[in-house]
C-alpha cells in the first residue's frame, strides 16, 4: 500500500502429539523404522536481481529503468529528485533533511532515509527511532517541480493518523511489502519497535518470480527441474485471431490459471496482509484478503473510488472473463505497455471497426477518440496521480445517474449532466448502451438497505456468469441482509470453485442464525485459502459449541489459530487488537478480551473503536457500570460518532435513565438518518417510556422510507393495536404479511386483529 494511504502452531503440535501417542500406545512393540530417503532439497533462497541479469540481459535492462527497480531507493545525490533548498528541506553534511513537527509536537530536523517512487511524485522516508520509518506528508510534483501537501487544507497535528509521525505514514506496516522483496516486518509488541528486513531494497525480479538459488544452480548445471517457485506461462503458445466479423479476437485456448495475476495482485490490489512469506507461485488469499467491490473502495457499480491499484476493477472485466492476462497489455520487466494509445487495443480489437467516428462519435485524433477516454476513466489520487479504471467497461450515464456513480462522458464533458450524456448516446445508439457488469444495481440498494436489496444480492451471488468479485461483494454485502435465500446462496457458495466466492460466503454467515452460520462457515474452518479459513473461525467464534461436530470443533479450533496469527502479525495496529478483543469476546475469553482493548489503546489512546468493543463485552458479562465508562470515555473523544452516541443510549436505557437514553439515541439518529435501525430503536425506546404517540409518528416516517422493513411493520402494528388504533394497526399487519408471507407471527398478529385469535 503507498504511504499516503486514505484514513496458533503451538495448539496444533499438542494436537498432533496426543494422536500419535494414542496411535502408538495401542501397539505391544515398536514399528521398524521406514527406510531412509534422500533429504529434500534445501528451500529455495533469495539471491538478488543481480544474480538473474548475466543470462537475462534484456530483462534486467528493461527492469533497471522500470518504476519497480525503484520503488524505494537510499537518498543521496542520484535519487532525490526533489529541491532541497526551500522551506523545511535541507542538505548538511550529505545528508537530505527535513525540519518538521515530531510525535511530540516539537519541531526537529529528521533524516530522510529513502526516496519513494519515482513519478509523478516522489516521497520521502523519514527516520524515527525504533526501527520506524515514516512518508513525509509533502510530497515533490516531478513534472512541475514543486512541492505539494498531500492532504490540502487539512491541519494535521501528531497524534492524528494521517499527520507524517502517525500510523498510516507509517513503511514499516503500509508501504514496505510492495516497495522491496521478501520484507519481514519485525514488529515487537512489547518494546514498539521494529527491526524491518528485506531480501532486496527493490521490486526486484525475484518479487515476481520467487526465490532464485535453485534456478541459478539449475543455469550452472543444466540438470533436474529448472527451479522455479512459478510458472509464468499463461501466454506461453497462445495467440489472438481476430474475426472480422464480430471486430473482436479471440484466445486460441482458455487461460489454464492465474499464475500471472496472483504474482501482480499482492502489490495491486487493495487489500489486507494475513502473514508474511508470499512467494510467486503461493495463492494470494492464502497472504492477503482483499477489499471487495463496496464503498469506500469502489462506487456502487464497481468503478474505482478509492485508491483500488486495477486488480478488484480488472476481475470485474469482459477482458478478464475472455482470458486477457496483465502481460498482455504490459511488458512485465519495463512495466510499460506494449503499443501507445489506440494501437494497444487494436492489438485485439480492429481498428476499421473501433478506431472510427462510427464507433466512439468523436471527431478523429480527439481526446475523445482515445479508447482509454471511454473505456477506462481516470480517477486521480494523492492530488497528481491520475489512474485508469482496469474494469474497462462501456459508459452507461443513464445507469451512472441511477446509481450516483460518476460516468465516462461528463467526466470529459464536465459542463454537462448525466442526463445529457444519456440523451446523446440514445440519439446515436438508438437505446441504452448495455454493459457487460449488470451487478451495479444490487450493490447499490444494499448499500442504500433498500427493500428488496437481499433478494437481488441472492440473484448476484447465485449467477455463475457474474464475476467472482461480484458474487464475493454480493455475498458479504447479504450478512448485513439476511433474507429470504441467503442461507442457501451462502451453502452453494461455499462450495464454488474461486476461492473469492468462499470468502464471501464465510463473510455471509457472520450474518446468519447460529445454525445456519455453523452450517456455512464450519466446511470453510478446513478450506485451502488462510483468508477464507480465517473469516469462517471470525464468524464461528460466537456460535454455541454443542452446535460442532468433533470434526468440526477440531477444524475449528485450526482455523482460529489462523485468525489470531493474522492478528498478532498486525499487532503495530490497534484495529488489530479490536479485532482479536473481540474474537476472543465471542469465546467468552474476557481477560484476553479486555487485555487486547488495552492493548489497542495502548497504540492508540484516542482509538474509540477499542472502548465502544470494551463496553460491548462488559455489558455481555452483565457489568453495566463498566460498560457505561467505557462508552462515555468514547463519547469525549467523539462527540460526533453515531455509532457511539447509539450505543451509549442502548447503555442508559439499561440503567433506566430514560431523559438520557432518549437524548443519546436521537442525537444519533440526528447523526446518521439513512440508518434505520437509530430510528426503529429510538422509536421503542419512545413506546417503552410511555411516549406511544411519539413513537408511532416516528415508526409511521419510518415505513415511508422502508415500506416493507419487518422490524418497523411490527412494531407499527403492535403500537397501533395496543393505542385502540385497529385500521391503522390491521394495515400495517397486512403489510407485514404481504413482506413475509409466510411468518407466523404476522398471520397471527392479523388473525387477532381481524377477531380469530384471542389477544394475548
Amino acid at each position: 500500500m503507498r504511504a499516503a494511504a486514505s484514513r496458533s502452531s503451538a495448539a496444533n503440535s499438542a494436537r498432533a502429539a496426543l494422536l500419535a501417542a494414542a496411535l502408538f500406545g495401542c501397539r505391544e512393540r515398536a514399528a521398524a523404522p521406514p527406510p531412509a530417503s534422500p533429504a529434500a532439497p534445501a528451500p529455495a533462497s533469495f539471491v538478488g536481481s543481480e544474480a538473474c541479469a548475466g543470462c537475462h540481459a534484456a530483462e534486467a535492462a528493461a527492469w533497471r529503468a522500470s518504476e519497480h527497480a525503484h520503488a524505494i531507493q537510499p537518498a543521496d545525490a542520484n535519487t532525490v529528485l526533489a529541491d532541497f533548498s526551500r522551506a523545511e528541506f535541507s542538505v548538511r553534511d550529505g545528508q537530505y533533511r527535513v525540519h518538521a513537527a515530531g510525535p511530540d509536537g516539537a519541531p526537529a530536523d529528521f533524516h530522510v532515509r529513502y526516496t519513494f517512487g519515482v513519478e509523478p511524485l516522489q516521497q520521502y522516508l523519514l527516520e524515527l527511532p525504533g526501527g520506524r520509518l515514516q512518508a513525509y506528508t509533502r510530497a515533490w510534483d516531478v513534472s512541475r517541480k514543486r512541492w505539494f501537501d498531500l492532504y490540502p487544507g487539512e491541519k494535521l497535528a501528531p497524534g492524528d493518523e494521517l499527520h507524517w509521525t502517525g500510523r498510516q505514514q507509517n513503511w514499516n506496516y503500509m508501504c514496505a511489502d510492495c516497495h522491496s522483496t521478501d520484507v519481514r516486518k519485525g514488529f515487537d509488541f512489547a518494546s514498539r519497535t521494529y527491526d524491518t528486513k528485506f531480501a532486496e531494497l527493490a521490486v526486484g525480479c525475484e518479487a515476481c518470480h520467487g526465490p532464485g538459488s535453485a534456478h541459478v544452480e539449475w543455469a550452472k548445471s543444466k540438470r533436474g527441474p529448472l527451479g522455479l517457485t512459478v510458472d509464468l506461462s499463461e501466454r506461453a503458445g497462445a495467440h489472438w485471431t481476430l474475426d472480422p466479423q464480430t471486430g473482436n479476437s479471440t484466445r486460441s485456448r482458455p487461460r489454464p490459471d492465474d499464475a500471472e495475476l496472483e504474482a501482480c495482485a499482492p502489490c495491486h490490489a487493495r487489500r489486507s496482509q494475513l502473514a508474511e512469506g508470499w512467494r510467486a507461485g503461493h495463492a494470494f488469499l492464502d497472504h492477503y484478503r482483499p477489499a471487495l467491490l463496496a464503498e469506500p473502495a469502489y462506487w456502487a457499480d464497481g468503478q474505482q473510488r478509492a485508491e483500488d491499484y486495477t486488480w478488484g476493477s480488472f476481475l470485474q472485466s469482459k477482458m478478464y472473463a475472455h482470458g486477457v492476462t496483465c502481460s498482455d497489455c504490459h511488458e512485465p520487466h519495463s512495466a510499460a505497455l506494449r503499443a501507445e494509445g489506440n494501437a494497444l487495443c487494436e492489438r485485439c480489437h480492429s481498428a476499421e471497426k473501433y478506431d472510427a467516428p462510427a464507433h466512439h462519435f468523436h471527431r478523429a485524433g480527439s481526446p475523445g477518440a482515445r479508447c482509454v477516454s471511454c473505456h477506462m476513466p481516470a480517477a486521480t489520487y494523492m492530488q497528481i496521480d491520475p489512474r485508469r479504471d482496469h474494469s474497462l467497461r462501456v459508459p452507461r450515464p443513464a445507469l451512472s445517474a441511477a446509481l450516483g456513480a460518476p460516468d465516462a462522458c461528463t467526466s470529459c464533458h464536465r459542463d454537462k449532466t448525466q442526463a445529457w450524456a444519456a440523451s446523446q448516446l440514445r440519439r446515436w445508439l438508438g437505446h441504452d448502451p448495455t454493459g457487460f457488469q449488470t451487478f451495479g444495481p444490487a450493490l447499490h440498494d444494499a448499500a442504500l438497505n433498500r427493500d428488496g436489496a437481499a433478494a437481488e444480492l441472492v440473484a448476484v451471488a447465485n449467477d455463475a456468469a457474474q464475476p467472482a468479485v461480484a458474487r464475493a461483494s454480493a455475498l458479504a454485502l447479504l450478512a448485513e441482509h439476511p433474507g429470504a435465500g441467503a442461507t442457501e446462496a451462502g451453502l452453494r457458495s461455499a462450495k464454488d470453485a474461486s476461492a473469492l466466492v468462499r470468502l464471501g460466503a464465510a463473510m455471509l454467515a457472520g450474518g446468519l442464525t447460529a445454525e445456519a452460520r455453523v452450517a456455512v462457515a464450519a466446511p470453510l474452518c478446513a478450506d485451502p485459502a488462510r483468508a477464507v479459513r480465517s473469516e469462517a473461525a471470525s464468524a464461528l467464534a460466537g456460535a454455541p459449541r454443542d452446535l460442532f461436530t468433533p470434526a468440526q470443533g477440531a477444524a475449528f479450533a485450526r482455523a482460529a489459530d489462523d485468525y489470531v496469527a493474522a492478528q498478532r502479525w498486525a499487532a503495530d495496529r490497534p484495529e488489530a487488537h479490536v479485532n482479536l478483543g473481540s474474537f476472543f469476546a465471542n469465546l467468552s475469553r474476557w481477560d484476553e478480551a479486555q487485555a487486547e482493548f488495552q492493548n489497542a489503546l495502548a497504540l492508540d489512546a484516542r482509538y474509540v473503536p477499542a472502548l465502544v468493543n470494551s463496553a460491548d463485552a462488559y455489558r455481555a458479562q452483565g457489568r453495566e457500570d463498566d460498560a457505561l465508562r467505557e462508552l462515555q470515555k468514547a463519547r469525549e473523544l467523539a462527540p460526533d460518532s453515531a455509532p457511539v452516541r447509539f450505543s451509549l443510549g442502548l447503555a442508559l436505557t439499561r440503567k433506566g435513565d430514560r431523559d438520557a437514553a432518549l437524548a443519546e439515541l436521537e442525537r444519533a439518529v440526528a447523526l446518521a438518518p439513512d440508518e434505520r435501525l437509530y430510528g426503529y430503536t429510538a422509536a421503542v425506546a419512545l413506546h417503552s417510556f410511555g411516549k406511544s404517540a411519539e413513537a408511532i409518528r416516528r415508526l409511521e416516517s419510518l415505513r415511508k422510507r422502508w415500506p416493507t422493513d419487518p422490524d418497523v411493520l411490527l412494531a407499527l402494528a403492535t403500537m397501533q393495536r395496543d393505542a385502540g388504533n385497529r385500521a391503522a394497526a390491521r394495515d400495517a399487519a397486512q403489510a407485514l404479511l404481504a413482506a413475509r408471507p409466510g411468518d407466523p407471527n404476522a398471520r397471527a398478529l392479523l388473525d387477532q386483529l381481524d377477531g380469530r385469535e384471542p389477544a394475548n
